[in-house]
């Protein structure tokens, strides 16, 4: 899986604007977690990206303030692992710990 680090505030405006052409998986990942490993460890094997979206991975120990602010911006609480799939510049799905599910965020993705 190529994921693209979410690192810097910025990107989340490059988000929301990328978002307005085709949609964007944004994954909240804690490696200090078991569940959040286990959570993308499972996305990962099962996620073919049928759309061929970009999806960012943010560090939510790393980059706790971008972590949040994407909660903030998306009207969303924060949690991890977490899930969100942003279009039109709007979280328009999200999911945490074990409801994240790459089959039903494919299906999803093909309808957007």
């Amino acid at each position: 899986m190529n994921w693209i680090n979410l690192t810097e505030s910025k990107q989340i405006d490059e988000i929301i604007k990328e978002s307005e052409d085709r949609a964007v998986v944004i994954f909240k990942n804690s490696p200090r977690c078991y569940i959040s490993k286990f959570a993308l460890r499972n996305f990962e094997s099962s996620f073919e990206n049928p759309t061929a979206i970009n999806c960012y991975m943010v560090d939510v120990v790393q980059h706790k303030l971008i972590s949040i602010e994407i909660a903030d911006r998306f009207q969303i609480n924060h949690e991890s692992p977490q899930l969100l799939i942003i279009s039109k510049g709007k979280a328009v799905y999200n999911a945490s710990h074990e409801n994240i599910n790459a089959k039903e965020t494919e299906k999803l993705l093909l309808r957007l």
